[in-house]
């Protein structure tokens, strides 16, 4: 199965019509105001109305209420919810919804361990950041530190980029990708000419 791309952080229309003119499967809007690419509810759901079918609307929550991410999800309809704090796996699902569990690769000493408390979660994000902090740092961390028996679950983040994303999938073997700070110009700011050369990068490691 080809693996999948995600684009997180999204902000604006322009950057939203030009990830699905190259065939993104995912995109992703941050719900945490200490963001720079944070957004309003009501925000995001008009960004996400730009969405066609079977284009993936992920929402990214940390340590937020569960009101709060109730809220969010009445407004905006999102498909897939992705929690980068403190939250246990009993908080993750109640919303009924199916989600991503963030895995702070600079503070977990075993990654099997922590997944392991989430088997209801849909798939794991290994980012470079440590626990209680959000990702998007821009940084990688140690690929070959991912367990085999994970992989069919893994969205790998954390310092992709144009120039590093196709050794990242030959080496990972990802079911997903996923990128922020990869491809801005500015936070929250996507720069079109990485993100063409992202995608190409992501399809010729495959």
């Amino acid at each position: 199965m080809p693996t999948r791309i995600k684009f997180c952080g999204m902000t604006r229309a322009e950057d939203v019509q030009c990830a699905l003119e190259l065939g993104v499967h995912a995109l992703g809007f941050v719900f945490v105001k200490e963001s720079p690419r944070s957004l309003a509810p009501e925000q995001a759901a008009r960004l996400i109305r730009l969405l066609p079918p079977f284009v993936m609307s992920v929402g990214l929550f940390m340590d937020a209420g569960a009101g709060d991410i109730e809220e969010a999800l009445h407004c905006t309809g999102l498909n897939l919810l992705q929690f980068h704090g403190r939250e246990d796996e009993e908080f993750c699902r109640q919303f009924g919804v199916p989600y991503l569990r963030a895995v702070p690769m600079g503070s977990t000493d075993s990654i099997t361990d922590f997944c392991n408390g989430f088997a209801s979660a849909s798939g794991f994000v290994l980012d470079s950041h440590s626990s209680g902090e959000m990702g998007g740092t821009g940084e990688t961390f140690a690929w070959h530190r991912i367990p085999g028996s994970l992989k069919h679950q893994v969205v790998l983040a954390g310092g992709l980029t144009p120039e590093n994303v196709a050794q990242a999938i030959r080496e990972v073997q990802p079911h997903a990708v996923d990128v922020s700070s990869g491809i801005e110009s500015a936070p929250g700011e996507k720069d079109a000419g990485k993100m063409k050369q992202f995608v190409a990068e992501a399809r010729h490691g495959q």
